[in-house]
Order: C-alpha cells, then sequence, then structure tokens
C-alpha cells in the first residue's frame, strides 16, 4: 500500500522511537527512585514557572514522563494507534514537528489556567510573608484548616519548619501577638511554604500531544470507523473526536481529579491552529 509517497508501516520511524523513548524513561524513572531515591519527575516534570524546580526544558522533557504504568501505556498504545497512520500520511519529519509543538500547546494552555488560578495566591502569600501581622497568620493558619490552602504537612522539605512552627511560634504567637521575633519567624515560615507551594504544580506525559494527533487524525480520516471494547458499535472519527473533545472540555471545569484536561485540550486547540496554518500556507496535510 502506497501513501504519502512511501511504503504504509505498522511502525513508522518516529512512532517507534516515541514508544522506545517512553518506555525508557520510564524505566530510569522507577530505578532511580528505587536505587538512589532520585524523583526524576522533580527535574523532568514540567513545573510553575515561578517554582525554584523550574528549568525551560521542561517543556520537553515533561512529554516524555507518565505517572504509573497504565499512563505510560495507554498514551503510548493510542500514539500508537492513530499516530502511525499520520506519520505515513505525513512522513516522520512533520509528524515529528507537529508532535512537539501540540505539546508545547498543552504545556502553555495548562499552566495558563493554573497562573490564573494560584497568582492571586502566590500574591497574598507574598503579601503575608512580607508584612507578617497575628491577623494574617491567623487567617493564613484558618484557611489551611478549611483546605482552601493545601495542607503543608503534604509539602517535602517543610518537615522541621512546620514542627516549629506548629509547636513554638504560633503558642509563643497567640500569647504575644506584636512579638516581632515571632512574627519574623512565622513570615519566613509563610515565604517558605509559598516556595513550597509553587513547586506543587507539576504536569507529566504525551498526553497533550496525543490529544493533538487525536484531532488530526479526526480531521484527516473523518469517517474512518473506530471500534472500542466499551462502546457496543463502532463510531466515526469525526465523532469520536467531537465527542472525547466536549468530555474533556466539561471535565476541565467541572472534575476534581488529578488529570490536567485543559493540556489535553491545548493539544486539541494547537493541533487544530497548526493544519489551519498549514492549509493557509498551501501545505498539504490531508
Amino acid at each position: 500500500m502506497q501513501i504519502g509517497g512511501g511504503r504504509w508501516s505498522m511502525m513508522p520511524p518516529v512512532v517507534k522511537n516515541l514508544l522506545i523513548t517512553n518506555g525508557l524513561m520510564y524505566l530510569a524513572t522507577v530505578t532511580f527512585q528505587a536505587s538512589m531515591g532520585i524523583n526524576l519527575y522533580d527535574y523532568l516534570g514540567l513545573h510553575y514557572f515561578q517554582s525554584e524546580l523550574f528549568s525551560p526544558f521542561q517543556f520537553v522533557s515533561y512529554m516524555f514522563m507518565h505517572g504509573d504504568i497504565s499512563h505510560l501505556f495507554f498514551n503510548m498504545f493510542a500514539v500508537w494507534m492513530f499516530g502511525n497512520a499520520i506519520e505515513n500520511a505525513w512522513g516522520s519529519k512533520r509528524f515529528l514537528i507537529y508532535y512537539i509543538l501540540t505539546g508545547f500547546g498543552a504545556a502553555f494552555l495548562h499552566y495558563l489556567t493554573i497562573y490564573m488560578d494560584i497568582a492571586p495566591v502566590i500574591d497574598e502569600l507574598g503579601r503575608i510573608a512580607s508584612d507578617p501581622t497575628a491577623n494574617s497568620i491567623t487567617e493564613f493558619v484558618a484557611s489551611i484548616n478549611a483546605n482552601e490552602l493545601p495542607n503543608p504537612s503534604q509539602m517535602r522539605g517543610l518537615g522541621t519548619e512546620l514542627q516549629h512552627f506548629n509547636t513554638e511560634v504560633l503558642p509563643a504567637l497567640a500569647q504575644d501577638p506584636n512579638n516581632s521575633t515571632l512574627l519574623g519567624e512565622a513570615g519566613n515560615f509563610v515565604e517558605l511554604y509559598k516556595q513550597k507551594f509553587m513547586n506543587m504544580p507539576n504536569v507529566v506525559g504525551a498526553s497533550g500531544s496525543l490529544f493533538g494527533i487525536l484531532l488530526a487524525f479526526g480531521m484527516m480520516f473523518p469517517n474512518v470507523r473506530l471500534f472500542f471494547i466499551f462502546l457496543p458499535i463502532p463510531i466515526k472519527a469525526k465523532y469520536f473526536v467531537i465527542g472525547y473533545g466536549v468530555m474533556e472540555f466539561v471535565s476541565a471545569f467541572q472534575a476534581s481529579d488529578n488529570v490536567a484536561h485543559f493540556a489535553h485540550l491545548g493539544g486539541m486547540l494547537f493541533g487544530f491552529i497548526i493544519l489551519k496554518i498549514w492549509e493557509r500556507s498551501g501545505v498539504r496535510w490531508r
């Protein structure tokens, strides 16, 4: 069978190397954690841009990290299932460019929404840390107790400081709320809490690029019938992609899970933009 000027391959080179690279990265993640106690998610997952753990290369490395074996398996199975048709049609170079760019787009939209959510919190924490008062510290603690802020006991690197804050600083401040030394120590804890709070957002996985691939597949092969175990009848690709996109959009605003739904939507959105730019530039993609 001939397509895109070449012979059809069930395992074209970019798809094959994506599967291998993602598999090796997961193996390295598990091995480094078990043997040396090194958490590769801290280095290669995509962190918030103000985090002390952030590095620009994470915009690429996060695409090759996965949270667990099921996350890896289902992402890579879908990359192979839909990606091989697209790479065969486009060629390896264009497919790889599209894969990486949709991954960038997924990261951009995800962290744009994260920024809108947590920037006001970061600003408020910074205000408390720079000018602590007994009332502001009390409000800070109340927000944690009401689950409006993450519990500091869940943050790595706060153990000793948290114990000192809870057992010594807070009780002493209750007795002497105007003590400048105690307020300074409380402010230092809030500043450290702010830094650990900014370390918490961390996205990993190829899902953003995968959703870009799904979008491209649905636009290139809209009437191809897809068969799924969980569906009693086959469904055309265009309806599957539209339905999946709607589900992700609804979940992005309603779900309280740990899934980066806006990253998925970002992959789709940027995939659509890329295809339209190519179309206007005279690039034949379908």
